[in-house]
């Protein structure tokens, strides 16, 4: 009776290393940090474009103005000038986000990054080590990490950059060079996808 019992709660499958728990739980929270970055990407695109919407209005307006009047150059509007105020600082917050985001990727690459080094304190430099789920040799996930979070790094760069000109911009084309590299993000290139698919597909995030 006592060796049914034991049996009967002995787990058909071993239950996961800690290394392997914390590669997994990375790889989940790579797809949701990714689709969080997506979503503040997008609405800061919305907000750059009226952003230049604004601008290009306001440089239209006084150009205008000035050629229908003797008013001097230095004239503002001050109606138009709070609102371009007011969305400057949205997109200065959601790069704020994007900050934080990006920041979290790096702390995902660190992780894995760790999990690497114990399992060479543990295996040592040359020792064979199983794979911690089908394939992938531990250090392919720190690889897949570095990779991505070197992406977004840049990625995030080229924003602030966007976010601290685009107001400041009296050039049509160089606006419109400034909403298209945002919102095209050209950092983040198709391997993004494919290497965080691959990692959701050998954690069993994804079904193979």
């Amino acid at each position: 009776m006592e060796a049914k019992t034991l049996g009967s709660v002995t787990p058909r499958k071993p239950v996961l290393s800690v290394s392997a728990r914390k590669i997994k739980d990375n790889a989940a929270d790579w797809h949701n940090l990714i689709l969080k970055w997506e979503a503040l990407s997008d609405a800061g695109f919305a907000t750059a474009n009226n952003i230049a919407n604004t601008k290009i209005s306001l440089l239209s307006k006084d150009r205008t103005e000035l050629e229908s009047s003797n008013e001097p150059a230095e004239k503002t509007h001050p109606e138009y000038s709070q609102e371009l105020e007011v969305l400057c600082e949205q997109l200065r917050a959601t790069l704020d986000g994007l900050t934080k985001i990006q920041v979290k990727m790096e702390k995902l690459s660190s992780t894995t990054k760790g999990v690497c080094e114990l399992e060479n304190y543990h295996y040592g430099a040359e020792g064979e080590r199983p794979p911690l789920f089908h394939t992938w040799p531990t250090a392919h996930f720190y690889e897949a990490s570095r990779q991505l979070s070197d992406m977004y790094g840049k990625e995030l760069l080229l924003k602030r950059t966007i976010t601290e000109e685009l107001a400041h911009s009296s050039d049509h084309d160089l606006t419109l060079s400034y909403l298209s590299l945002w919102l095209h993000q050209p950092y983040v290139d198709s391997d993004s996808k494919l290497l965080l698919e691959s990692m959701l597909l050998e954690t069993g995030h994804r079904a193979l």
